[in-house]
């Protein structure tokens, strides 16, 4: 996805001093007209393409850990030797190269045959179905084949378009800066070529766990060796009266409701966002780029000041105000009709249509009925299996126990959910992983990319360094002296490297 940058560095093909590379240290450079990063490790080299295979970025600017590199935008991992991508949201491995050294001179000679993938025997289960294809159903249909699983493999998804690239549905695409080929996660023969069955015309209606079956919406039954739950989420919905009024009232979690509100800003002038989540700031932010009026009603004081905080929330809303969003917070709307919307102090708000951005519930119907345990999400141990033999869920559905805070927690995030489909994945096959990644996310406004990782539901401090106006900052979340989260503004290395102190005080 994107294009990539401008070749800069030395022409490795000539090569470079060895002095120039310290110990666990990287050059970026090129070869043959590809960018391409040179990595050293105690008496190993490595070089393998500089750009990420997500989001296109440097990865040079990233963090090298052991004979892996992370990319500084989001936080995906990459083998120094061999190129393949380790953990989201990378999906795509990157080219890896031959080094030679040559007295104290170190070169990159051409591209090499990627070394052979050591996958062991997998038996598994005779088969494996999957009953969601967002980040974690995709993700763990992936990983089960990159592991060697050779069983029947189904995905379940009444989405027509899934899998697809879900966090640009806000930002970039429905900005209209990223074109409608960025949103597949991989094109159709991906999945034939893997022997992966996508359904996307039937529901799966029941789960009977003691006969390892489910029943479809046809009255059909398909029985299962294990079953992966990866239903995800579904947007909080307003009152049936308000959705049937005028102006239209629109959610975003779709392809197709993406869609659908970029045709309704074809021709509209302004639009009001109900909710100041991410969601709603993103798409205010979006519809901004397309040159409409925005109105963002909220109840809360300062936008996401819950889960960033009074300053970094204040910021964020002084951005949106610099970029022409009006705010209406500690609002309600009482009423929408006739072509407005009517707040709960009276004022009208003019609107071509709305956009609902209130929340989300996880999709736990299915798992209730089928007697599974259910703590406000569907509860799963460190492996992420559920209370019942054979059955894992992922994604924004899993309540699971996070070691980092001690806590059982759930987290609607899109990396999150695929490095928990990779989890459930090895599980299957029997795999001894534990489910301990530090949770992550990013947000786009703008031009300002927020970075945040670890999990704080609260605190009692905020530690700011550096400063948050200026763009510059990394913002602590606290409790106890024990720091939970990080946030960050254009400090990607600090992010990673909070990211690995907190897994490294667990390990």
């Amino acid at each position: 996805m994107g294009s990539e940058p401008a070749l800069s560095g030395p022409d490795l093909n000539s090569g470079v001093p060895i002095s120039q590379v310290p110990d666990g240290g990287m050059v970026a450079g090129h070869a043959q007209g590809k960018p391409v990063l040179l990595a050293r490790s105690g008496g190993e080299w490595f070089a393998i393409g500089a750009v990420c295979s997500h989001y296109s970025g440097p990865l040079p600017e990233g963090l090298m850990v052991g004979d892996t590199v992370r990319c500084p935008w989001h936080h995906a991992c990459f083998s120094l030797r061999s190129g393949e991508a380790l953990r989201p949201p990378a999906l795509n491995d990157v080219s890896c190269w031959r080094v030679e050294q040559r007295g104290d001179m170190v070169f990159v000679t051409g591209k090499a045959r990627k070394p052979a993938r050591t996958v062991l025997a997998r038996r598994g289960p005779d088969s494996v179905v999957i009953v969601g294809a967002g980040a974690a159903g995709d993700s763990a249909a992936e990983t089960l084949r990159r592991e060697g699983y050779e069983g029947s493999l189904t995905l379940y998804d009444p989405d027509p378009d899934v899998p697809y690239d879900r966090p640009n549905l806000s930002k970039d695409y429905l900005a209209g800066t990223a074109s409608e080929d960025w949103i597949p996660l991989h094109p159709p023969e991906f999945y034939q070529e893997r022997g992966v069955r996508i359904v996307h015309d039937r529901r799966v209606m029941a789960i009977e766990p003691k006969v390892r079956r489910i029943r479809l919406d046809d009255g059909q039954t398909q029985e299962y060796g294990a079953l992966i739950l990866a239903t995800g989420a579904t947007p909080v919905r307003l009152p049936a009266e308000m959705e049937r009024s005028s102006p239209p009232v629109r959610y975003l979690r779709t392809f197709a409701d993406s869609k659908a509100i970029i045709a309704g800003a074809a021709n509209a002038k302004c639009a009001v966002i109900l909710g100041a989540s991410f969601i709603g700031l993103e798409v205010a932010a979006s519809l901004r780029a397309r040159k409409l009026e925005v109105h963002v009603v909220a109840p809360e004081g300062r936008p996401l000041e819950r889960i960033m905080g009074t300053e970094l929330g204040g910021f964020i809303q002084k951005l949106h105000e610099e970029n022409g969003v009006v705010f209406h917070l500690q609002q309600k709307a009482r009423e929408i009709a006739g072509g407005a919307v009517t707040l709960e102090n009276g004022e009208r708000l003019e609107a071509d249509f709305v956009v609902a951005g209130i929340g989300v519930r996880p999709n736990v119907e299915l798992a209730e009925r089928a007697g599974l345990t259910i703590d406000r999400g569907v509860q799963v141990d460190e492996r992420l299996q559920t209370s019942a033999p054979g059955i894992y869920a992922a994604g924004d559905i899993a309540r699971w126990p996070d070691p980092h805070t001690g806590e059982r927690i759930r987290v609607e995030h899109w990396v999150v959910a695929q490095r928990q489909g990779q989890t459930a994945a090895r599980s299957i096959l029997d795999q001894d992983r534990k489910f301990d990644a530090v949770p992550f996310f990013w947000s786009q406004h703008y031009d300002v990319p927020i970075n945040y990782v670890g999990h704080a539901e609260r605190w009692d401090s905020i530690e700011v360094d550096g400063s948050i106006e200026a763009r510059d900052c990394a913002v602590r979340f606290k409790r106890g002296g024990r720091t939970l989260a990080v946030a960050t503004i254009y400090r990607d290395r600090q992010s990673l490297e909070a990211e690995l102190a907190m897994e490294q005080a667990i390990s």
